[in-house]
């Protein structure tokens, strides 16, 4: 009887192990200028929520309101270039004012989702945002290409966040 108690016993001490270690912390952007930061953002590849699956054109544009939030416009076309234009206006209320990386997005009131500011380059040209869940991630550009080198890279940088790559998806765009 003894025998039997630790093989049975083990198993379960290494299933709650297991389910208490979590990832590192996600790491965000030191410093994000708000205003260089603002404007129009085309979606270059993401792992995508139920609402982007099918998304075409992605684009989300921002700008800060009087009130210090983020007015924010989410808009794509559904299942092909010419299907329907679906838009939505999601509220990004910025949580770490020291860094302006962190934010909830809140798209119905009163629940926010984690957003976050994980990269953006020197230039505010190309970004990368994220969820501590590694749920969902957008790589982002002003242009509505990258090339794939920076692709490539970015791909990496994904990666080292503790995401899985290969659910990550290249959004169609083009624009005439």
């Amino acid at each position: 009887m003894s025998s039997v108690m630790p093989s049975l016993f083990m198993p379960v001490v290494l299933l709650v192990l297991a389910a208490c270690s979590s990832p590192p912390p996600i790491r965000t952007a030191t410093a994000v200028d708000l205003e260089r930061f603002m404007g129009d953002w085309y979606v270059i590849a993401n792992i995508p929520t139920f609402i982007e699956k099918e998304a075409h054109n992605a684009m989300e544009s921002y700008r800060l309101a009087e009130d210090g939030t983020v007015a924010t416009t989410f808009s794509f076309r559904e299942g092909g270039f010419e299907g329907a234009r679906k838009t939505y206006h999601p509220t990004g209320y910025i949580i770490d004012k020291q860094s302006n990386a962190v934010w909830g997005m809140q798209f119905i009131w009163p629940i926010q989702s984690d957003y976050r500011i994980l990269y953006v380059d020197e230039s505010y040209s190309q970004t990368i945002i994220g969820r501590t869940k590694r749920d969902y991630v957008w790589l982002m550009a002003r242009t509505p290409q990258i090339s794939d080198v920076d692709y490539q890279r970015f791909l990496q940088l994904i990666a080292e966040e503790g995401y899985a790559v290969s659910k990550v998806r290249k959004v169609p765009q083009r624009w005439n």
